[in-house]
C-alpha cells in the first residue's frame, strides 16, 4: 500500500489511469474516505490519470490524536503528490475536500492548476463544530452518525438505495473517533474566508440542490461571489455529491477542466481525444488499417467521425462503454448494418468490452423489437466471428 509521510502522520494514496493523461487529485468529505469516488472514476479515467487520497484520521491514512489544521491536510496533499511524481495537478474536493482544496491553492499555488469545491464552503459554524468535537471525543462515532447520516444523503436516495446509505454509515461508525475530531478541528478553525480573492486558479462551484450542510445560498454564493471569475454549477444531489449524483458530477468536472484543452484552432486536440477513444473501444490493429488505407477522398470522411462519433459521443460521460457497445449491437443489428455489427462484435470480444452471455441478450432482445429476421442473422454473423476467435486462439502456442 502506498503511504507518504508528512510529520507524524502515513497519508495513503492511490493512483489510477494512464500516466499521459492529465492528473486529477480527488478530495473526500470528513466521515468518508476515498471510496467516496468510486462511482465517478470509470466516468473520469478516460480523460485523467486520478489520484485519491484518504485524508488524515480517515481510510487506511493514520489518525493521530489532537487539533488538525487546513494547512497541515493541505501539506498532506503536497506530499502525496510529491510521493506520486505529480507537479501540478487540478483539484476537485468535496466538503472538507474542497476546503483543504482551497487551503492548497493559497499556501501552495504552484501546485494547483484549477480547482472544483463541491458542496463545500469558506466558513461554517464554528460553536456546532466544536459541540460536533466535544460529542465524537466523549461518546464516540455512534453519538454523531445519525446527524452526519441525515445531511451526507439526501432521503428518497437513501430510500432506494439503502446498500449504499448502510455502507456509508458504517465506514463513518469504524473511524476512529480521534480522526473525525481532528479532522472537524480544521472545519472549526478554518480562515478562508478572507482570502477567497487570492486563489488564482480556475474555479468551478458546484452545488446541491438538497445539500442541507453547505446549500448554494449562502455557502456557493459566497465562493462565487469571493474568488475571482469563479463559474457555478448545481447538481440534483443533497452533500455528497459523487455518491447521488456521480455521471453529473463526472460530466461536469471534464467539462470543466478539460475546457481550454478541447479544440484548438485546427481541431487537432478533439480528433487526438477522439482517436485515443476510437483505439480504446475497436483496437490499434484495426484503427491502424483504416487511418493507413485514408485517401485524399476520404481523409476529411475519417476526421469528422474520428472527431464527432469518438470524441463528442463516444467521449460523454453520461454512458460507459460496455453499455455503449451493446446499444451499438443492438442498432446495427436492428438496421442491418452487419459490417459496422461485425465489427464491433469482433473488438468487443477480444477486448472483454462484453461477453458472449451478454451478446446473446442483445440479439434476444432485438429479436422481440427488430424482429426475428434481423435477430437470426445477427447470431449468425456473431457465430463466425466466435468461430474464428476460437480457432484463433486453439492455433496460439502455449
Amino acid at each position: 500500500m502506498p503511504f507518504a509521510r508528512n510529520d507524524d502522520a502515513r497519508i495513503y494514496w492511490k493512483i489510477e489511469g494512464a500516466a499521459d493523461r492529465a492528473p486529477l487529485v480527488l478530495l473526500h468529505s470528513i466521515g468518508t474516505d476515498m471510496g467516496l469516488w468510486e462511482a465517478c472514476l470509470p466516468l473520469l479515467l478516460p480523460d485523467f490519470r486520478v489520484l485519491r487520497i484518504d485524508t488524515r484520521g480517515h481510510g487506511a491514512s493514520d489518525a493521530p490524536a489532537g487539533d488538525y489544521t487546513l494547512s497541515t491536510l493541505a501539506r498532506d496533499v503536497v506530499a502525496v503528490m510529491d510521493a506520486a511524481g505529480i507537479a501540478q495537478a487540478r483539484i476537485a474536493g468535496v466538503s472538507l475536500g474542497g476546503m483543504i482544496a482551497m487551503q492548497l491553492a493559497l499556501d501552495h499555488p504552484d501546485r494547483v492548476t484549477g480547482l472544483s469545491l463541491i458542496c463545500t464552503s469558506a466558513t461554517m459554524d464554528r460553536d456546532a463544530w466544536q459541540t460536533r468535537v466535544d460529542t465524537v471525543r466523549s461518546e464516540g462515532m455512534e453519538a454523531i452518525a445519525d446527524l452526519a447520516m441525515g445531511r451526507f444523503l439526501d432521503p428518497a436516495f437513501v430510500a432506494s438505495h439503502p446498500e449504499i446509505a448502510e455502507s456509508i454509515r458504517g465506514g463513518l461508525l469504524t473511524m476512529d473517533p480521534a480522526g473525525y475530531a481532528g479532522a472537524g478541528c480544521a472545519i472549526r478553525d478554518m480562515e478562508l474566508a478572507g482570502r477567497l480573492n487570492e486563489i488564482a486558479v480556475p474555479t468551478l462551484v458546484v452545488t446541491g440542490m438538497q445539500d442541507l450542510s453547505t446549500p448554494r445560498d449562502p455557502h456557493g454564493e459566497r465562493l462565487l461571489a469571493d474568488i475571482p471569475d469563479a463559474t457555478g454549477a448545481e447538481l440534483k444531489c443533497a452533500h455528497l455529491a459523487p455518491v447521488e449524483a456521480p455521471r453529473a458530477l463526472a460530466g461536469a468536472l471534464r467539462r470543466f477542466f478539460l475546457r481550454d484543452d478541447q479544440v484548438d484552432a485546427a481541431g487537432e486536440t478533439l480528433f487526438e481525444a477522439g482517436l485515443r477513444n476510437r483505439r480504446r473501444v475497436l483496437g490499434d490493429a484495426w484503427v491502424d488499417r483504416s487511418l493507413a488505407g485514408r485517401t485524399p477522398f476520404t481523409a476529411d470522411f475519417q476526421a469528422m467521425i474520428t472527431r464527432i462519433a469518438w470524441q463528442e459521443i463516444w467521449g460523454r460521460p453520461g454512458l460507459d462503454d460496455r453499455t455503449r457497445r451493446l446499444l451499438v449491437l443492438a442498432i446495427t443489428a436492428s438496421l442491418s448494418r452487419w459490417e459496422e455489427f461485425a465489427l464491433h462484435v469482433r473488438s468487443g470480444l477480444e477486448q472483454g468490452g462484453f461477453t458472449r452471455d451478454e451478446l446473446k441478450e442483445v440479439l434476444m432482445q432485438t429479436a422481440i423489437y427488430a424482429g426475428v429476421p434481423a435477430a437470426n442473422t445477427g447470431f449468425s454473423e456473431a457465430v463466425k466471428i466466435i468461430d474464428a476467435l476460437d480457432a484463433r486462439d486453439a492455433a496460439a502456442p502455449e
